[in-house]
């Protein structure tokens, strides 16, 4: 495995990211296109709706699962980050921070973190530019 940085951190999981999403909007055009063709057919209209419906919910579902389980590492992250931050400096981390910018944080070594904290408090930074600003990586495997 090659050394985390700024340009290889970002992961996706194929099998989520691309075939299960691709494979359910398949399914919810699919099942559009069934109800179009079902709309004169009174006998097969309400099963081609609730199909409509349930491809939809499942959709929502697979996007509420991922967006449920980031939001509780941003929380894990943030705890994590701040007792780092009072382990270095006797203070938690600075209450402009937002969560993403946090998260961001995350990457900077030792060294670097109580600066780059303050800077990125002070200058508003996004964590975009915050990845950008660190010079030596702490990589994070655990994120996806």
């Amino acid at each position: 495995m090659s050394t985390q940085n700024y340009a290889n951190h970002a992961k996706y999981v194929t099998g989520f990211h691309i075939v299960l999403f691709g494979i359910l909007v398949l399914t919810l055009i699919g099942s559009v296109v069934n109800l179009y063709r079902s709309i004169d057919d009174h006998q097969r209209l309400y099963s081609a709706a609730l199909i409509v419906v349930l491809a939809f919910c499942v959709l929502m579902l697979s996007f509420y699962a991922r967006a449920f389980a980031l939001k509780a590492q941003d929380r894990a992250i943030r705890a994590e980050e701040n007792l780092r931050h009072f382990v270095m400096t006797g203070k938690l981390l600075d209450p402009r921070l937002s969560a993403l910018q946090i998260v961001a944080l995350r990457f900077a070594c030792d060294a670097e973190f109580v600066a780059l904290a303050a800077r990125a408090a002070h200058e508003s930074l996004e964590p975009k530019v915050i990845k950008q600003a660190v010079k030596t990586w702490r990589a994070d495997e655990y994120r996806v």
